[in-house]
């Protein structure tokens, strides 16, 4: 299946034949300190910047209802973010993941994040759109 809405996500992880965990790092950007004249006009602009882990959370499937629900969340714990980055970990033999498991792959995604290894999750911009990197 291809995920190209937050729904699809969703739909995907509740028909796991695991049980699934969803992991979000909610990411913002900021200006590197060594950024080129040009590269601070265009973040002023809006553009570019380097990404920055936020805040991480876990949800079951069946803890969301949409990405609203996700963001409306989000805004109570996070400082404005541009981009969430989701990915998914199953459980074994019908349980769902440990919560040392969860941990463990949340602390690589934010490490992933930081340094921009970005494959493997889906980007989702605030309006739950996934999002393709040129």
């Amino acid at each position: 299946m291809e995920i190209s809405s937050f729904a699809d996500l969703l739909q995907a992880a509740r028909y796991q034949p695991l049980p699934q965990r969803l992991l979000f790092v909610f990411a913002g950007t900021e200006l590197p300190d060594d950024a080129t004249d040009e590269q601070r006009a265009q973040f002023a602009a809006g553009q570019g910047g380097a990404l920055v882990p936020l805040m991480c959370v876990d949800k079951s499937p069946q803890e969301l209802d949409s990405f609203a629900a996700l963001v409306q969340e989000a805004q109570q714990f996070a400082q404005p973010w541009v981009l969430v980055f989701a990915a998914a970990i199953s459980g074994t033999e019908g349980l769902p993941p440990t919560s040392a498991a969860v941990e463990q792959a949340l602390q690589r995604m934010v490490e992933s994040v930081r340094v921009g290894e970005l494959a493997g999750f889906i980007p989702f911009d605030p309006q739950g759109d996934t999002v393709q990197f040129d």
